[in-house]
């Protein structure tokens, strides 16, 4: 008898090309409404950006409208397709540009009359709400982290509790929603961050790093990667910091960087320069998008213990590079380290913890065998995070609603 070999990935491309068939019938034109994914790269920005070509590697027959607050103009691989148009508002004066944006979606949907709205900011939905009351537009968002969190205004509790379905990028920022928020759980489902597996490969230390910081290729090093905001203190840096004296007794020449720009930098240098850490604390502002990867590989050890943060694509990033990761156990990072699989995961708030798991993580003594092993850390991101793995879950979605 001749032996069959059954080939899953056909099947599974199968079920998707029936899904897109199905899907191309019920969403013929869609609305896309983006703060921005061209002229700045935030999570939410970098989501966006997914998000679309996600939809349009999908379902490539459907025409998209897509709406951009901030932007002035695109220049990208999203202009290559032909049924996808861009609209901007970033033109406007900074203080009209929410009204000037407001009235452009709210136009353009009520002429159009689109199958489906999708706003990847929670803010975007009263205007999505209004056009429900009046043409019956369903509409999606996306609840990221802090723009999810303790919302007061009672329009966007309305907008939000009218929203058709909520992508919730991590169990975290669903749950937090859920508590705060008296909304349907059936509404909300969980579409997690992904990240661009090609731009983050497991290297050696880079040379022209390890001669611009003074550093020598066996110098443990500690890195975040973070937006120095005032608003953001949350990440935790500055407990790193706290935690440096400690690090030090055990390892001397422990390094520390930070990469990152904000306006809470002066603060962060006057606590470098009380604890005394000025040789071994290194801030070294913006890092433009093709020096990333060379940083997560210059470093040992990827440190960002939050307690405010939605997910975290830092901590994918970092694992692509094959590098130990720490996070916090309070936040999203939590979905982002998988509970602990993919890396460590400490109290944000207690120094000596964040301490003691870092001093064991570079001694390589941590009792987690998989933090040194490179290659596996970067397969089970791609596994779980790639980009792939985003399409068939949006897919899902999509066809199920």
């Amino acid at each position: 008898m001749t032996k069959i070999n059954v080939d899953s990935d056909y099947f599974l491309n199968q079920h998707i090309s029936i899904t897109n068939n199905r899907e191309y019938k019920k969403y013929k034109h869609l609305h896309i409404w983006f703060p921005n994914i061209f002229e700045f790269k935030g999570g939410v920005q970098v989501y966006s950006a997914f998000l679309l070509e996600a939809l349009q590697s999908l379902y490539p027959h459907i025409e998209y409208d897509v709406f951009l607050k901030h932007d002035t103009r695109s220049f990208s691989k999203f202009s290559l397709i032909n049924n996808t148009r861009f609209h901007f508002a970033g033109k406007w004066h900074i203080k009209l540009r929410t009204l000037a944006f407001a009235i452009q979606i709210f136009q353009f949907s009520f002429w159009q009359s689109p199958n489906l709205i999708i706003s990847s900011h929670l803010n975007f939905t009263v205007v999505a709400y209004l056009l429900k009351r009046l043409t019956g537009i369903p509409y999606w968002t996306v609840a990221h982290g802090v723009d999810a969190w303790n919302i007061r205004n009672p329009a966007l509790k309305t907008a939000l509790f009218h929203a058709d379905r909520i992508l919730a990028v991590s169990n975290y920022t669903r749950d937090r929603l859920l508590k705060e928020q008296n909304l349907d759980p059936s509404k909300i489902d969980i579409l997690p961050n992904t990240f661009d597996v090609s731009g983050f490969q497991i290297t050696e230390k880079p040379k022209y790093l390890l001669d611009r910081y003074r550093l020598k290729p066996e110098q443990p090093v500690i890195l975040t990667v973070a937006r120095l905001a005032s608003a953001d203190g949350y990440k935790g840096y500055d407990k790193i910091i706290q935690a440096l004296p400690e690090i030090r007794r055990q390892l001397p020449d422990v390094h520390y960087i930070i990469a990152g720009k904000g306006d809470d930098r002066r603060r962060i240098e006057q606590l470098i320069t009380q604890l005394g850490l000025q040789d071994c604390v290194t801030l070294v502002g913006f890092v433009p998008d093709n020096e990333l990867c060379d940083y997560y590989n210059l470093c040992n050890v990827f440190a960002m213990p939050s307690k405010g943060e939605g997910f975290g694509i830092v901590y994918l990033e970092a694992l692509a590079c094959g590098k130990p990761v720490l996070g916090g156990n309070q936040d999203g990072a939590i979905d982002a380290l998988c509970g602990g699989e993919l890396g460590v995961l400490v109290n944000p708030d207690d120094v000596e913890a964040i301490a003691q798991s870092l001093i064991q993580i570079l001694k390589g003594t941590y009792l987690h065998p998989i933090l040194y092993q490179p290659e596996i850390l970067r397969q089970k991101v791609i596994d779980t995070f790639g980009f792939e793995k985003f399409k068939q879950t949006l897919a899902s979605l999509m066809n199920y609603r």
